[in-house]
C-alpha cells in the first residue's frame, strides 16, 4: 500500500512538475507571437469606432507649438491619425516614413502625443524632425481611451466626413503605408471629390 501510495504521488509531483513547467512556454509563446506583430507591422485589430464619428476631443499644444488638435481640425478633408509617443521604440522605427509623407504633401498628418512628458515630446520632435500638420499633447491619456487606443503606435485614416475609415495598431512599414494605407486615403479623396454637395 506504501508503494502504491509513494507511486500515485511520484506521479502527481511529475505532472505539477510538467504543469510548471507550461507555463513559462506559453509566457514565451505569446511574448514571440506579440513580437512577431510589431515586426510585422502590427495588425488590424477590430475597433467599434470604424465607420463612426471621430471621439469628440480637444488637446493643447505640445510644448512649443502653438496650436493642438481637436475634433473639429479633421472635419472636411481626408487625413492621418498618429498615435505616437517619445518612449515608444516603434514610433522611432516608423517616424522617417511619416517625414517623406509630410514632404510628399499627399495627405496631412495629425499627431496625438500619448502621456508623454512635454519635455521629453519636445526633444523627440527636435531630434527626429515634425512631420505633424498639428499636434495635440494627450498627458493624461483620455483621449486615447476615448480613440480606443490599445497601445502606441497606431495610426487612423480619417474620411472627409470626420468618420474613421480604417485604424492599424503598430509602427508603419513601408508596405503598410503603400499598399493599405495609401490605398485608403487616395480612395477616400477621390470619393470627396466626387461628391456633389448639397
Amino acid at each position: 500500500m506504501t508503494e502504491v501510495a509513494e507511486a500515485n504521488r511520484d506521479r502527481s509531483s511529475r505532472r505539477r512538475i510538467s504543469g510548471f513547467a507550461a507555463v513559462p512556454v506559453a509566457a514565451f509563446a505569446l511574448m514571440a507571437l506579440f513580437g512577431w506583430g510589431l515586426l510585422n507591422g502590427g495588425d488590424d485589430l477590430p475597433s467599434a469606432l470604424i465607420d463612426k464619428p471621430v471621439p469628440d476631443f480637444s488637446l493643447p499644444p505640445v510644448l512649443g507649438r502653438d496650436e493642438g488638435l481637436s475634433t473639429e481640425d479633421l472635419a472636411g478633408h481626408v487625413s492621418l491619425v498618429n498615435v505616437f509617443a517619445s518612449w515608444c521604440v516603434p514610433c522611432r522605427a516608423e517616424h522617417p516614413l511619416f517625414m517623406a509623407l509630410s514632404e510628399s504633401g499627399e495627405v496631412p498628418l495629425y499627431g496625438i502625443n500619448y502621456k508623454d512628458p512635454p519635455e521629453q515630446a519636445r526633444a523627440w520632435l527636435d531630434e527626429l524632425g515634425d512631420p505633424y500638420t498639428r499636434i495635440g499633447a494627450d498627458r493624461d491619456g483620455r483621449a486615447g481611451i476615448e480613440w480606443g487606443v490599445y497601445g502606441v503606435p497606431e495610426t487612423y485614416v480619417i474620411a472627409a466626413d470626420g468618420t474613421i475609415a480604417y485604424r492599424h495598431v503598430g509602427p508603419i512599414t513601408e508596405a503598410t503605408l503603400r499598399e493599405t494605407l495609401m490605398p485608403i486615403v487616395r480612395d477616400l479623396q477621390s470619393s470627396a471629390v466626387g461628391e456633389v454637395p448639397e
